[in-house]
Order: C-alpha cells, then structure tokens, then sequence
C-alpha cells in the first residue's frame, strides 16, 4: 500500500492514482456510475473534504477508513445515497444525529443545498472538525456539541426537522427514540443500516407507534464493487410524546 503525497493530496490507496486529476476523475467515475453526478466543483469539494478529513484524522482518529477508494465508496457514495429516497428541495432541513466525521451530512451539503443541515455530535473534536470543513468549503451546515437524547428536548430542534439521519451503529429502536422526536409531523427519518437489518424489525412497527411514526418503506441499494446499503424511512404521523427520548440509560436498558 502506496502513500500519494504531494502539495494536493495525502491518501493511502492501492489504486494507480498520481495526480490530483486523476484522483478527482476516478470519484467522478465512481458516483456516476452509481448514480450521482458531480460538477467540477462538487468534485473538488468533495476531495478537499476528504484531504481535511485525512489529514485530521492522524491526529483525532475520526474514522478507520482511510484507503481513498473506501472512502469513496464507503463513504462518499454511501452517504449520497438518501438522494434515492428523499425528494430534496431547496426549502427542506435535516439533521444529521450522530454525525461523527460528517457522514451523511457534508457529502449531501456539498452535492446539494438542503434549506439548512443540522450536525449533532456528543464529542467536541468531532464538532470542531465540523465547523472547520464547513467553514473552509462554505456549507450552509452547522454542527452542535450535544447529546442527541438531551437536544431533542429542546425547542430549538424538537420537531423542527423535514429529514432526520443516522448512521450510528446503534440498535434500531435505540435510534428510533433518539431521532424521530427530531422530525416534524409528516416528516421522515432515514436509517441507514446494513445487510443484517432484518432482525433489527423485529417489534419495531409496535414501538415506533409510540413514537408517532410508522415504516413508510425499506430500500436497499448494492454500489458497482458490491457494498449493500439499506435505507429505511420512517414517517412522522403526528407529534411525539413529550417523555420520549427518555434517559439514554433507559433507552438501552428497557428500549421500548
């Protein structure tokens, strides 16, 4: 395994990839053919990301993909992947709960502009890394220090959202808690799991009810080099009740 180190770039991979073009063509050529065009400038977004997020991560350990064709793959392309099931509009919102080094949330800034883009994250270098790449690409995101169980009871972000994701690797009814009270009534939350979601349903149309929400549909996608991605949209029927999310403690000791 090679390092590509010049001026423009720092990526391990096992691609023959020398030039910055030639790394931002093979990103183009993969979404493509996965279905997402980029612009130049989405392109160049998109790997400028990828440069901070590389760079950053030999000191704050953000994420364990590190070869630039898996981050294209694994998380570039994966996280464009809502644009399947989400009808976007310019006058929309979502949150990203949970958001880590920014997965799904950037990608879905930079291909295109949601009304606002919410990050909550519980650790601080998390959300200092969020702010310093939508500062240097001039997203239109801002990004929260925040557990996501305390900032759902806070009128600034309860029901206040049309699209809420996560791609935590919590239990499914652990999340479903945590982020339906996020989205507005009629509104959606997108799970993005794996190839093993099946027995992550079991009981959840019941509990979910309790939440005021119910599965509109499961999608599953497979990308060109075989990955399997499942997308399942939650709708928001009505208003959520006040005492959920509960105490994190409880969600994990008696998930409902």
């Amino acid at each position: 395994m090679d390092y590509v180190k010049n001026s423009f770039l720092i990526f391990k991979t096992n691609l023959n990839l020398k030039t910055e073009l030639e790394f931002k063509e093979y990103l183009k050529r993969e979404c493509l053919n996965n279905g997402f065009f980029l612009t130049k400038e989405q392109a160049d977004d998109m790997i400028e990301f990828l440069k901070i997020l590389t760079k950053e991560n030999e000191k704050f350990n953000l994420t364990s993909i590190i070869n630039f064709e898996d981050m294209v793959f694994k998380h570039i392309i994966d996280s464009l992947m809502i644009f399947k099931v989400i009808d976007v509009n310019k006058n929309m919102n979502l949150l990203d709960v949970g958001a880590g080094a920014g997965f799904p949330s950037t990608p879905i800034a930079i291909l295109q502009k949601f009304k606002d883009i919410v990050q909550i994250d519980c650790l601080k270098k998390r959300i200092n890394f969020l702010e310093d790449v939508a500062k240097r690409l001039k997203l239109n995101v801002k990004a929260y220090h925040a557990r996501a169980e305390e900032a759902a009871k806070n009128k600034q972000f309860r029901e206040k959202f049309d699209v809420v994701t996560a791609r935590a690797v919590a239990k499914l009814n652990v999340l479903c808690e945590l982020c339906i009270p996020f989205v507005k009534p009629n509104g959606m939350f997108v799970a993005l799991k794996g190839p093993d979601y099946e027995k992550e349903l079991e009981g959840l149309e019941k509990s979910i009810k309790l939440l005021a929400a119910k599965i509109k549909e499961i999608k599953i996608f497979k990308t060109t080099n075989g990955l399997t991605r499942v997308l399942i949209l939650i709708e928001k029927i009505s208003h959520t009740s006040p005492k959920y999310p509960r105490n994190f403690s409880k969600i994990l000791k008696n998930p409902i």
